[in-house]
């Protein structure tokens, strides 16, 4: 596994969550083949990872991860018939010892979809909540909803089918670290002398106050991409400056940034 980018994390999802009436309002609409292959380009996929196709159709999503990049993969479909065919390709392109098609309750690490966008905002909370952070989730044509993409881009795709928009709009996230909380903060700038912080949280995005010595300072600008952390305490003190770290469940740690230089060093555990 290719450490922070191929997470062991695993969601269960109620059995009764999959059945017919939930996915079955899903389109079967065959991703581009250019698609497919820059979805999986734009989260990085390796030979260390395990894709995870939700409503995989054909199979193609993690059949390419496997063919071209090297990767495990697993696609869960509702229709039988296309978990045949599925099965049928990836024996047809000598990967079928890699790739598995079934109907289960689980994704994990790298998640594709292509579901309506009511249903990606079904499972939302279940993927920030169940997921590791730091696991990449790709959807093709369909965002989250208020849950803003951490990239975005529009490619055209010229071997969709003639009659539809032949651009491809693809999304990528990385679950964030959850920092919602209060927090005992250190730094080599205020050595013996830890804050508390307390933050508020919203998808990637979080802020909040810092308190020391009776006196308080505001924490803006917060943004988690996974487990790398960045914001800034602002106003003038020995705490000021621009924090960059990395998040491990309930400790954080990294380096107080001025002018775009280190200046400093910190620690955080959750109480």
């Amino acid at each position: 596994m290719r450490g922070a980018l191929a997470l062991a994390a695993c969601l269960a999802l109620p059995a009764a969550g999959y059945g017919q009436g939930y996915l079955s309002n899903a389109p079967y609409v065959p991703t581009p083949q250019s698609t497919v292959d820059r979805m999986l380009e734009l989260a990085k996929v390796g030979p260390g990872d395990l894709v995870i196709d939700l409503g995989s159709g054909d199979g193609r999503i993690p059949i390419t991860a496997a063919k071209r990049f090297g990767a495990r993969g697993i696609g869960i479909e509702i229709e039988q018939d296309l978990i045949a065919k599925s099965r049928f390709n990836a024996r047809w392109e000598g990967v079928s010892d890699r790739v598995t098609f079934k109907v289960e309750d689980l994704f994990e690490t790298v998640l594709t979809l292509y579901l309506f966008r009511e249903l990606n905002i079904q499972l939302r909370p279940r993927i920030l909540e169940q997921m590791r952070p730091g696991t990449r989730v790709v959807t093709h044509d369909w965002d989250m909803g208020e849950w803003e993409p951490d990239v975005a881009e529009v490619k055209p795709a010229p071997d969709k089918p003639v009659g539809i928009d032949r651009n491809s709009k693809i999304f990528l996230w990385y679950v964030p670290a959850k920092m919602a909380g209060s927090w005992r903060l250190e730094s080599t700038l205020a050595p013996g002398r830890p804050a508390n912080v307390t933050l508020a949280q919203q998808f990637q995005l979080f802020e909040g106050g810092l308190e020391y010595d009776g006196g308080r300072q505001e924490l803006a600008g917060g943004r988690a991409r996974g487990t790398a952390v960045r914001f800034t305490v602002r106003g003038a003190s020995p705490w000021s400056g621009v924090y960059e770290g990395t998040a491990d469940g309930d400790e954080l740690r990294g380096e107080i940034l001025r002018e775009g230089a280190v200046a400093g060093r910190f620690t955080a555990r959750r109480l």
